[in-house]
């Protein structure tokens, strides 16, 4: 059994940036870490450029040109891996990629963990559970990145077992100084413009802020669809002068706006496990949140963030009043938060992860289809 990562041949599947999200930030940074620990790291991306580019503007094809590569690279390096660690989502990206990573895999014999992500796994798995069920049966292990999602598949018959997210802590480190800014509060948002993560909801909860506070800012970092309808709103709210769109930042400029903000809001309207929340309580910025999803299950009310219902911007501004007008309330989330964000890192996550990978490893045979164990070289 091995006794570290040392030597260790993981085939590692899953989105890497551009875009910079979460999933693909965590892919990244997985096999940077993985490779710090002496594994040899093989990545087969889901969302590698489409060759040649320009089927990326064929709408109705251009999946095959994706896919296709795709399948061939995963039972080629499927060979070379002594564990393939996959990164999963719901809807079209498990049906596409994940659930024939799981069947090639075991095609070849190689033990699957299944790392799978995402807020919307209630509503997907209350359509297609009997369909994930009977993919997972040929993988060895379901890793999932909090209790929340636990319970949702644990109400599936599938059990799983945490495997938290990993959060950066040189990178996401707090400023020398809080607040940074105490005349003119800077508010940050660090979610994509899609109508999931309520940014509507934040820039309404800024207007309540203003009002009061009418030197206070707000950036939103993150790049989607509804930005234009979303500078419309800001125009109509009357703060665009004091609201920044950002566009999508990398993590080297995300960790340094997270240092410039006296406050991170996530107004999500769905959430499983929202980096955002945690690189901002890495920062030693404070937190309010909507009390959705997982995001109960990784900051506490009152303790290491303030928790408001969803869609209800009267109450997220009033609880980012709180923040920015009572020092005391704010010293006391962010020395909690600090605190709470050590769980997270990846010293406290690696033996975890290479239980996992040593439980995985040493299944029986049987537990997955029957193939050639000998790994091709």
């Amino acid at each position: 059994m091995a006794k570290d990562f040392r030597d260790l041949r993981i085939l590692l599947v899953g989105p890497l940036p551009p875009p910079a999200g979460g999933m693909a930030n965590q892919t990244r940074q997985l096999a940077e870490l993985l490779r710090g620990e002496g594994a040899s790291v093989e990545l087969v991306q889901v969302n590698a450029p489409y060759r040649p580019a320009w089927a990326g503007r064929l709408k109705g094809v251009r999946a095959i040109f994706r896919l296709l590569p795709y399948l061939v690279q995963l039972w080629q390096a499927s060979g070379r891996a002594d564990i393939v660690h996959l990164m999963a989502n719901s809807g079209w990206s498990w049906h596409l990629f994940a659930m024939p990573a799981i069947r090639l895999a075991a095609l070849r014999g190689t033990p699957v963990v299944v790392n799978y992500r995402g807020g919307e796994a209630g509503p997907f798995l209350a359509k297609a559970a009997d369909s994930v069920r009977r993919t997972l049966r040929h993988s060895a292990s379901l890793l999932l990145p909090s209790g929340f999602l636990l319970e949702v598949f644990a109400r599936h018959g599938m059990q799983g077992r945490v495997v938290p997210n990993i959060i950066d802590l040189v990178r996401f480190h707090p400023a020398q100084h809080y607040p940074p800014n105490p005349q003119a509060p800077h508010i940050v948002v660090a979610r994509n413009l899609e109508p999931i993560y309520g940014i509507d909801v934040a820039l309404r909860a800024f207007a309540v802020v203003a009002s009061k506070l009418p030197a206070a800012r707000l950036s939103i970092a993150g790049s989607g669809p509804l930005r234009e309808s979303l500078e419309q709103l800001a125009a109509a709210l009357g703060v665009a002068d004091r609201v920044r769109f950002t566009g999508r930042l990398d993590r080297e400029q995300m960790a340094a706006l997270y240092r410039e903000a006296d406050l991170s809001l996530n107004p999500s309207h769905v959430d499983n496990m929202p980096n955002s929340v945690l690189e901002s309580l890495a920062s030693g910025v404070p937190v309010v949140s909507t009390d959705v999803g997982g995001v109960p299950f990784i900051v506490e009310h009152g303790r290491t963030a303030l928790l408001v219902p969803a869609s209800d911007a009267e109450s997220m501004g009033a609880a980012a009043l709180q923040v920015l007008t009572d020092p005391v309330c704010a010293s006391a989330l962010r020395a909690t938060g600090l605190q709470a964000v050590q769980r997270y890192r990846w010293e406290a996550v690696r033996d975890t992860l290479l239980a996992a990978y040593q439980d995985a490893m040493h299944l029986p045979a049987e537990t997955m289809r029957p193939a050639a164990r000998e790994k091709t070289p």
